[in-house]
């Protein structure tokens, strides 16, 4: 139990946290943004692995990582834009689009990386520091103890996705875009009736979210594992809706929720060095803080249904009260 804590009480344990969550975080504000206007992304983890391995073949092609990381977000809006036609325009069940787009990240990519390299199953032999994204070493915070190695030497990228939590706070509460999604997601016939294209919007929702799930893409196997192979998602964007129901569908919410998914991994990875430990207790650690995590969700979700449920009959029970109180003094 010593060598637990001693093992988590570190500056790096912390550093960990927030390098795992950065993917998951990104996924999860893709799933954030399609939620709002109505629409599942169910793709999101299908989106990351053909966003990952462009992402690398493209930064290899060029020699030049932020081509490649430009490229991933292109693929994710092209798919997000081909998740929108299929399912607005061709009337596609989306659920079943989204499950299709998974199955091609899954199977498809290691056809695509065979057709264009000739490699089977990872790019390892790719990796050369031009095509990964750098490390950020911030001035004077660096110098500080354990603030600066708990913030600065990570991945530009992670500093860019929890910048992210509030760039689309601000997009979809302070700007008439997100007024328009929010409309769509809460009453698509009320928002067509004032002249709001509710086809268009949901496109537009849907291409930032396959934005971001490009950007979580790109992180996957441009930083996190220097190179792309077959599984290196690993449930990250399933793991991602998860974060986002826990989070209330809420840009800030969802961001501590993926940093509770984060330290779930980052346990599990720091958990199966130590001796005596099942590794199959390990390795079940993010599955069981995904479950529980979803039953708290539910608990709460029906408490407020309930609360819901209780104010309004209070308010029916004051209507009629009010309604009768004037009919009885008409009557008089």
């Amino acid at each position: 139990m010593a060598a637990f804590f001693e093992t988590i009480f570190k500056p790096d344990f912390v550093f960990a946290i927030l390098r795992i969550s950065s993917p998951i975080l990104f996924a999860a504000l893709a799933s954030v943004i399609a939620e709002k206007a109505g629409v599942v992304n169910i793709g999101l983890e299908g989106m990351m692995m053909i966003s990952a391995l462009f992402g690398t073949l493209i930064s290899y092609w060029t020699q030049s990582w932020l081509v490649g990381v430009l490229g991933a977000i292109v693929i994710g809006v092209m798919l997000g834009a081909m998740m929108g036609f299929f399912s607005l325009r061709m009337r596609t069940n989306i659920i079943l689009v989204g499950i299709a787009i998974n199955m091609l990240g899954a199977g498809g990519t290691v056809f695509l990386l065979y057709m264009f390299t000739g490699m089977r199953g990872n790019t390892s032999s790719l990796s050369s520091p031009n095509i990964l994204i750098p490390t950020i070493d911030i001035p004077l915070i660096k110098d500080i103890p354990i603030v600066g190695q708990i913030l600065s030497g990570h991945a530009l990228l992670t500093y860019i996705a929890f910048f992210l939590v509030f760039v689309v706070w601000f997009m979809l509460y302070k700007t008439s875009l997100g007024l328009n999604i929010r409309a769509v997601g809460e009453n698509g016939n009320a928002a067509r009736s004032v002249g709001i294209s509710v086809t268009r919007i949901r496109y537009v929702a849907l291409m930032l979210s396959g934005a971001l799930a490009g950007l979580g893409g790109a992180y996957m196997s441009m930083y996190y594992s220097q190179s792309w192979n077959n599984g290196i998602v690993a449930g990250r964007g399933f793991i991602a809706l998860a974060a986002q129901a826990m989070g209330r569908g809420e840009p800030v919410g969802t961001m501590f929720s993926s940093l509770l998914f984060g330290l779930a991994q980052a346990l599990e990875t720091r958990v199966s060095g130590l001796q005596n430990v099942s590794s199959y207790l390990v390795a079940s650690i993010p599955y069981v803080v995904t479950i529980l995590g979803l039953v708290i969700y539910m608990i709460s979700a029906r408490r407020k249904v309930r609360r819901m449920h209780q104010k309004m009959k209070r308010e029916q029970m004051e209507t009629i009260k009010d309604s009768s109180t004037h009919g009885g003094t008409h009557d008089r």
